[in-house]
């Protein structure tokens, strides 16, 4: 059965070491990226201490899984090559081999980067949280000039390529002014390097892909920064739920959509501006993160309690969840204060959930944004203290969403893992359960 692995907060909840787990215990052949771009940050921490951050590449690469970036991606050649070089370190020998491209993608530039770093610093106090590779900068061009907007595909061509790139540069440039990027003669000889090493694929693919068995969809950042349900501006130019897994399969011929694992930590975080109703500034220093920071667009990761509102609105957005995996178990008995939050108060009522917009209507983003000032005016009114028994917390949160627990893990590796199975590998056509032995928690 095809799986789709999506995050229930802000990001950064663990899903690159979900997905290195399932790529090691079950039979996925290849994993579909299906939103976002090279700003992705899937950690995963193999037994033996090896670690990467997954942006571009699957993170099933290290168990040998392929990688299919899809027309919902956003491909950067320029990154994508520094990953592959540290893949190579890591011992994958060729990883260009493991990956294929969609033609369709579109492709993030250095001129997308610089353009989208000096829009956010022009918003000074009012920043949405860039992260600074120009990912919402790719998405709104070609929005705005969907004929012109450069693809992986265009990199076989290089007058097209030139065409397009210079093209960017020049209306990005008019628009903001002095752009720092390299010549576009620079990018043009990365560009077409990336499409003599990169199998391009066609719109045919994701037929070919599903007929060879189950696919193992990797989504990127987190349901509560989706472009059309997050918590609006401070979101993503991305669908972050599985909807874009469930077009791919549907484009594919495959009517039945894909099987959600739902991932989150035991405490809520996110990375730069915007609400964050549980937010405790004393639990960055007590719940320190290897693999995550601050960041010079960005601005600083930010830890809170686990907000069981916030959580429960992205299980709502998603249509629902088949099972949860919860990462960062072993956090409940470092930080015996840490809690549940069940309901806020704001504008001077109780809130116990966020109501989705109406199914199947398209966004609304001034209905996402009057909930946004209501989020940032809200405050924790009733907590639960599971204490520090991790089975008392995976009891809770799988209540307080309605799934089960498919996975979970409580440590970098292997031998911090507490076994929780739904035993048995995916195959297409019947309900099985899941491998419930958790790799690493390194934020996703």
């Amino acid at each position: 059965m095809h799986t789709a692995v999506v995050d229930l907060g802000f990001g950064d909840a663990g899903k690159g070491a979900v997905v290195n787990l399932l790529c090691r215990e079950g039979d996925w052949h290849t994993v579909v990226r299906f939103n976002g771009g090279a700003q992705a940050a899937h950690n995963a921490v193999l037994p033996d201490g090896r670690h990467h951050t997954f942006a571009q590449f699957g993170s099933g690469t290290l168990q040998g899984a392929r990688t299919f970036l899809s027309r919902f991606t956003l491909v950067d050649p320029l990154a994508l090559a520094a990953e592959a070089d540290h893949l190579r370190l890591l011992g994958v020998p060729d990883p260009y081999a493991l990956i294929t491209v969609d033609r369709r993608a579109l492709l993030t530039t250095p001129y997308h980067a610089a353009a989208g770093r000096l829009r956010e610093r022009a918003r000074g106090q009012h920043r949405h949280g860039s992260c600074g590779m120009g990912i919402g900068e790719s998405a709104r061009y070609a929005l705005a000039h969907p004929d012109d907007a450069p693809t992986a595909g265009d990199c076989a061509s290089r007058p097209r390529l030139i065409r397009r790139l210079r093209l960017l540069r020049d209306r990005l440039a008019d628009e903001l002014g002095p752009l720092d990027g390299p010549p576009v003669e620079d990018c043009v000889a990365a560009f077409t390097a990336f499409a003599r090493t990169v199998a391009l694929t066609d719109e045919d693919e994701p037929a070919r892909l599903v007929r060879r068995g189950p696919l193992l969809f990797e989504g990127a950042q987190g349901v509560l920064l989706d472009e059309w349900h997050g918590f609006h501006p401070y979101t993503t130019w991305s669908t972050t739920t599985a909807a874009n897994a469930d077009a791919f399969l549907a484009e594919a011929g495959e009517p039945a959509p894909a099987r959600r694992l739902g991932v989150l930590r035991t405490y809520t975080t996110r990375h730069g501006p915007g609400p964050l109703v549980t937010e405790d500034p004393g639990l960055t220093a007590l719940l320190p993160e290897p693999h995550n920071g601050d960041g010079p667009h960005q601005g600083p990761f930010r830890t809170g309690h686990f907000d069981a509102v916030a959580h429960a609105y992205a299980v709502s957005v998603c249509g629902g969840v088949d099972a949860l995996a919860i990462t960062h178990l072993d956090a409940p008995r470092r930080v015996p204060a840490l809690r549940i939050c069940r309901a806020y108060t704001a504008a001077g009522r109780r809130i116990t959930t966020l109501p989705p917009g109406p199914p199947g209507a398209p966004g609304d983003l001034d209905r996402q944004a009057a909930l946004t000032d209501l989020l940032l005016r809200a405050r924790p009114a009733e907590w639960d203290t599971p204490g520090r028994d991790p089975g008392r917390w995976r009891e809770a949160i799988a209540g307080l969403l309605g799934a089960p627990v498919a996975i979970e893990s409580a440590g970098p590796s292997r031998q911090h893992v507490t076994d929780r199975r739904w035993v048995g590998k995916p195959a297409r056509g019947r309900s099985v359960r899941m491998s419930g032995r958790s790799g690493s928690p390194a934020s996703a």
